[in-house]
């Protein structure tokens, strides 16, 4: 029997069974479709990250709480609180004489709560940080003004609104000279900052910026910043400016062995680096545990393959009597068993990269800078995939198959 006649037999055996093949393919349909939406967005959201920072600058550099290893992800990344940075240390490295081509210098201390005014509430996040931001940030204001260095300095009780806060709080009104309260704490607002959009999927127009004193002092009970970040004249300079900010704090933290840095000082491109290794491994596992529902589903064929061959066992014995040969039968099952994942694989393939056009458009949808990627190469694998699972889950009905009596099989009942 040619590989042809064996085909049209197998495809004539599935469709006899429309809703068993159906539901023996649902398993490999899912693992091959998750896969491909994995690994497309994964690499959409790699994008993402990619086009953001690219697009904030290449001159920018960011000082993080606690050490990490060289081109590794510092503590921080990982959700670890560490209390290493504070003021007095953003201080410093705005001096020209300890970092002379730092032209901004900007301390931050995040955290979310309730923001009220009058009888509306809206919860958001809010920044700790001094006038360096603007410079940092490149911020420009739509109405009033920025935090200034006198109040950067103390306890102010003024605040600068993200565009999307003062629409939701405000809806409409101007909200520069009203009293708003931030964690029931009461704060002047002076100024709105423009439309800024979503980077690194925080979406900049909803947060508030304050003094940063003011957001340890009365609105989280801190003393420590969550990070620095440091703007370089140029870009060919950053490199001797990491440099001299590592001398900074190693002097004012007493660190003699850099390897004991309780500090993490990276570029933009190092960060990048960094966060590309954390996204790689969370895709790798994602892609580990969408690979398990391949196996549950080459379980499921082996299942109904065992069934298929208890119910022909009669036609396997007929076969045999005419003249079949073990490799004949074995090919027959094995066709099917290939068949039913192969197809499944097919309409695996076509959802998962439905499912990824889709997340992509809503992704562009809400305002990120999202690439649509679906590689050819995880499409071959994913076909590869699916017949090869085929096959080794077809492997022992097919034998089983295979090896019955021919006169066994014509008196089974």
């Amino acid at each position: 029997m040619n590989l042809f006649s064996v085909l049209k037999l197998g495809l004539g055996n599935l469709t006899a069974n429309k809703m068993r093949s159906a539901l023996t393919m649902l398993g490999i349909i899912i693992g091959i479709g998750a896969v491909i939406v994995v690994v497309s967005v994964g690499a959409g959201a790699q994008s993402l990250i990619t086009n953001q920072i690219k697009s904030v600058g290449s001159n920018l550099i960011a000082v993080l709480p606690g050490g990490s290893e060289e081109n590794g992800p510092p503590a921080t990344v990982m959700g670890i609180i560490i209390t290493t940075l504070i003021l007095d240390d953003a201080e410093a490295l705005a001096g020209k004489a300890n970092v002379p081509h730092a032209v901004a210098v900007a301390p931050y201390t995040r955290g979310v709560g309730t923001v009220s005014w009058r009888n509306k509430d809206v919860d958001t996040s809010f920044l700790g940080t001094t006038s360096g931001v603007v410079d940092v940030e490149d911020l420009k204001l739509d109405t009033g003004r920025f935090i200034s260095p006198e109040e950067s300095k103390s306890v102010a009780r003024v605040a600068v609104l993200g565009y999307a806060v003062s629409e939701n709080l405000f809806d409409g009104a101007d909200p520069v000279g009203q009293n708003i309260k931030i964690k029931q704490e009461s704060f002047k607002v002076v100024g709105v900052l423009e439309k800024r959009g979503v980077t690194g999927f925080v979406n900049q127009d909803d947060q508030i910026y304050v003094p940063v004193m003011s957001a340890q002092k009365l609105l989280l009970g801190i003393n420590y910043l969550n990070f620095i970040r440091i703007k370089v004249d140029e870009g060919s300079y950053v490199d001797q400016t990491t440099e001299d900010i590592k001398l900074v704090l190693r002097y004012r933290h007493k660190i003699p062995d850099p390897a004991q840095d309780d500090f993490s000082v990276q570029s933009q491109q190092q960060g990048l680096n960094a966060l590309m290794q954390v996204t790689d491994a969370l895709k790798l596992f994602l892609v580990a545990i969408a690979a398990i529902s391949l196996v549950v589903g080459g379980i499921g064929i082996m299942n109904i393959m065992l069934i298929v061959v208890n119910e022909r066992i009669r036609e396997i014995g007929l076969r045999k009597a005419v003249g079949a040969t073990y490799s004949v039968i074995v090919r027959q099952f094995l066709m099917e068993s290939a068949l039913i994942s192969f197809l499944g694989g097919i309409v695996g393939i076509f959802s998962g990269v439905v499912i990824s056009v889709l997340v992509a458009a809503v992704a562009v949808y809400l305002g990120y800078s999202w690439d649509l990627v679906i590689s050819w190469q995880s499409i071959v694998l994913a076909s590869a995939v699916a017949v090869a699972v085929g096959l080794v889950f077809g492997i022992y009905p097919a034998n089983k198959a295979a090896k019955l009596s021919a006169i066994e099989a014509l008196r089974y009942e």
